[in-house]
């Protein structure tokens, strides 16, 4: 007989994480987070006037962004639910979280079982975690353009209903809303599919996901005070405590290099936006500021979805991306950041506070 009176009881969990396959952990992230998009209301599709005119303004938007950019990008979009962008966030994620699952859980030399058990249910309580920010992201993001990560394809998926209720919100012509989610959407869309581009971010992201990984709470030691698979049940079923468990990582030169470059990217997003829906309808200063306290109001879930990248959605280093951005477009125009469709245009974290030397850099460079 055993001395350990829960080796049953472990064992038989064991048994059935193990028969859930490798796949398990993005299955499980997959379920909780349209379980979680799908919210009180359903997650209802938009109304086809909505979507209709959407379809309408995307193709005239899409020829702003090919004037400014001096590229040929289609008009093509899909009018989305929360469902839908919940659905391709975790798709354009998976790769990128992949990675940080073969890193080894710590072990616990005196009590051997409870090592296997963090090591089994690690990559679990991961996806869950996934999937609890994947859900909340979808609750008010526009589109995938809240986050600059790297994408796998250029699927635009505006999400209609949240633009609405964003509008109606701040009392906005829905028009203009449209105008601007769009332009945003589309801009980031063209910069984050560049091959060089997601190569230079995915290099960067390596070691902020690795840093978020490691300052996440140590699920052995939160194992180690439990007694059942009950209320290990319970921690993975409370979505709400997965998405409070995100931490951001120390300031460190990793994190500062991914700040600085993915700051700058969502500052030129949103000048982009801001500079097309003014040439389409005119200055829209209540637009500007319903945007402004959107982004830095309330945003629990992208700003847990950032930090799972060892990202900090908020912060004083946006507000310098912001000066380098403006500073930049007033005397080169906002055609300079074309720089950012190629491999060596993410401005670095010493650049952030020097536009001048990233410009320099940029324009000398053999690929400019």
């Amino acid at each position: 007989m055993s001395d350990n009176p829960f080796s049953n009881m472990f064992s038989d969990l064991f048994n059935l994480l193990g028969q859930q396959g490798p796949n398990a952990w993005f299955d499980n992230a997959t379920q909780l987070a349209l379980s979680i998009a799908r919210g009180s209301d359903g997650d209802p599709n938009p109304l086809p006037s909505e979507r209709a005119r959407l379809e309408e303004l995307a193709p005239l938007v899409a020829r702003y962004v090919d004037v400014l950019f001096e590229v040929s990008a289609d008009g093509q979009m899909v009018p989305a639910t929360r469902s839908a962008l919940t659905s391709a966030a975790l798709a354009q994620w998976r790769p990128l979280i992949e990675p940080s699952l073969a890193i080894g859980s710590p072990s616990d030399e005196t009590n051997p079982m409870m090592a296997q058990l963090a090591a089994t249910i690690g990559p679990l309580f991961t996806g869950m975690q996934m999937g609890s920010i994947a859900g909340h992201f979808s609750e008010r993001a526009w589109s995938l353009a809240a986050l600059a990560l790297p994408r796998l394809d250029d699927s635009r998926l505006p999400v209609v209903n949240n633009l609405v209720a964003f509008a109606d919100a701040w009392s906005l012509e829905r028009d203009d809303v449209y105008i601007f989610a769009l332009a945003q959407e589309f801009v980031a869309s063209l910069v984050l599919t560049q091959p060089g581009t997601g190569d230079a971010l995915r290099a960067l992201l390596l070691d902020g996901v690795k840093e978020s990984a490691a300052v996440q709470r140590d699920i052995l030691s939160r194992l180690q005070s439990m007694i059942s698979p009950e209320e290990i049940g319970a921690l993975m079923g409370n979505h709400e405590a997965l998405l409070d468990e995100i931490e951001l990582p120390e300031d460190t030169p990793a994190t500062r290099a991914i700040n600085a470059a993915t700051a700058v990217l969502s500052a030129v997003f949103d000048a982009a936006a801001s500079d097309i829906t003014n040439a389409l309808v005119g200055e829209r200063p209540a637009l500007a500021e319903a945007y402004r306290r959107h982004r830095r109001s309330d945003a629990r879930g992208e700003d847990a979805a950032a930090a799972l990248f060892g990202i900090a959605n908020q912060g004083p280093h946006h507000d310098e991306a912001a000066i380098f951005v403006a500073e930049l477009a007033e005397e080169h125009g906002l055609g300079v950041f074309s720089a950012l469709l190629r491999v060596d245009g993410l401005p670095s974290a010493d650049e952030l506070t020097a536009p001048s030397a990233w410009y320099q850099r940029v324009t000398t460079s053999p690929l400019a």
